[in-house]
C-alpha cells in the first residue's frame, strides 16, 4: 500500500507592486517615513544652525534616508522586485540601519534643540528646533516598525 503524502505548498508570500503598497501593512510605513523625514530636513534647514556639526548629521541622515525611502517606494510602485526574496532582506536591512542612525540623528537634534534654548537665539528657532526633535523621534519610530514589521513577516 502506498502511502500518500499530502501536497507541498510554499508559503512563500508575494511583494505588493502598485498602488497596493499602501494598504500593505509593513510597505506602507514607507509614505509616512518619506513625509516625516522630510518635515526634519526642512525645520532643520529653516534654523540657524548653530551646531553644524550636529545639525549637519541629522540633515545629512534625514536627506538621504527620504531619498533612498523615495526610491525604495517607486521601485515597489512599478514592481521592479519582481517578487525576489532578495527584497524583503533588503528591505528589512535598510529599514533596521536608518532606524539606528535615524535614533542617533534624533537624539543629535534633541541636543541641539536643548542648548538652542538657552542661547541667544530667537524663541522662534527653538519652537522649529523642537518640532524637529519631534518628527525626527516620530520617523525613528516608523522606520523601527516597518524592520520590526518586515522581520516578523
Amino acid at each position: 500500500m502506498a502511502s500518500v503524502s499530502p501536497p507541498v505548498t510554499t508559503s512563500q508570500s508575494t511583494l505588493p507592486s502598485g498602488p497596493v503598497i499602501f494598504k500593505t501593512i509593513p510597505y506602507a510605513f514607507i509614505l509616512p517615513e518619506i513625509i516625516c523625514g522630510a518635515w526634519v530636513w526642512i525645520l532643520v534647514a529653516a534654523t540657524s544652525v548653530s551646531f553644524p556639526l550636529l545639525q549637519g548629521w541629522v540633515m545629512y541622515v534625514s536627506l538621504t534616508s527620504c531619498l533612498i525611502s523615495l526610491l525604495l517606494l517607486i521601485s515597489y510602485l512599478f514592481g521592479f522586485h519582481r517578487n525576489s526574496e532578495n527584497w524583503k532582506v533588503l528591505d528589512s536591512l535598510y529599514h533596521g540601519a536608518t532606524a539606528i542612525l535615524y535614533m542617533s540623528a534624533a537624539v543629535l537634534q534633541a541636543n541641539a534643540t536643548i542648548n538652542s534654548e538657552f542661547g541667544s537665539n530667537s524663541p522662534l528657532h527653538y519652537q522649529l528646533n523642537s518640532a524637529a526633535s519631534f518628527f525626527a523621534f516620530i520617523t525613528t519610530f516608523l522606520y523601527i516598525l516597518h524592520a520590526f514589521s518586515i522581520y516578523y513577516q
